[in-house]
């Protein structure tokens, strides 16, 4: 019997599972069974599972695992979900936290409202990896901000960029009317991208202010995506498309986060439990 708790930020929703008590090989049990957990007709329903364990380096690990049981690095939205997690079930007392993931450790300050709950964190998602090694993506340029790259009908050009994971950043005319899974599923696993890619399609509505869809590596579309926002934000910024060193909007599917980006990216919105069950 393991217990669990369903979460959500935005609407990016994931099953969390404290593991901080079970052994190793028990944790990678755990995360062979994210494909059936995550099932929305005949499991528990989400877009992946995330474990919170031990940490030797930091207050606590995190663990994530995409819809179709591959391994993903980090999750902003997901990793907002931790901060509340271990705070309102009382894993710890501390307001800011460090958090061990596959792309770094990553720092977190805890909002709580008026109940002692945790209502809204805010993350360091650390430096944006601009490298097109470490990204990956193959390219010759230095800053990958203009890939040209064909699916279907359409050609789109590319600002690529690493949040400890890939992404890919592109300006549509009307977002809300975009075709993003017939045009996401192609892109993900361009050849471009070694390690296939999360695929943002954005349009600018003012110098503060961007719309998102994302088509996530290994999920599909989601509500949203905190890394994918970020990434977002940095390449709108490197492309002069939005004021520098400000908050700036982005409205996703599932609501809105505030990114900025001074030297690190920093990532303000809110985690939210929605209920606990065994399996």
């Amino acid at each position: 019997m393991i217990k669990f708790t369903k979460m959500q930020g935005l609407g990016n929703d994931y099953v969390y599972i404290d593991c901080t008590k079970f052994s190793k090989e028990e944790i990678e049990n755990i995360g062979n069974l994210a494909k059936p957990i995550s099932d929305r007709h005949f499991g528990v329903g989400g877009d992946g599972i995330i474990l919170i364990c031990k940490s030797e380096m930091c207050d606590f690990k995190m663990q994530m695992y995409n819809q179709d049981g591959s391994q993903a690095e980090m999750c902003g939205n997901g990793i907002r979900c931790v901060g509340k997690y271990v705070y309102d079930y009382g894993l710890t007392n501390k307001k800011e936290i460090t958090v061990e993931t596959l792309a770094g450790v990553k720092t977190l300050k805890l909002n709580c409202d008026n109940t002692n709950k945790v209502a809204s964190v805010v993350v360091d998602m650390g430096k944006p990896i601009f490298d097109a090694k470490e990204i990956p993506v193959i390219s010759d340029q230095k800053i990958v901000k203009n890939l040209k790259l064909k699916a279907e009908d359409k050609e789109f050009v590319f600002t690529c960029v690493s949040m400890g994971n890939p992404h890919a950043i592109t300006v549509v005319d009307d977002v809300d009317n975009f075709d993003v899974e017939k045009y996401g599923k192609i892109l993900e696993v361009d050849k471009h991208f070694p390690k296939k890619a999360n695929i943002e399609f954005v349009e600018i509505l003012d110098r503060n202010t961007v719309k998102m869809r994302v088509w996530e590596r290994g999920t599909g579309e989601t509500l949203a995506c905190g890394t994918g926002a970020s990434a977002t934000c940095v390449a709108c910024t490197l492309n002069g498309l939005v004021n520098e060193k400000e908050d700036i909007t982005i409205k996703l599917l599932g609501g809105d986060l505030k990114i900025k980006w001074d030297e690190n990216v920093y990532m303000t919105g809110p985690a939210v439990t929605v209920f606990e069950g065994t399996l």
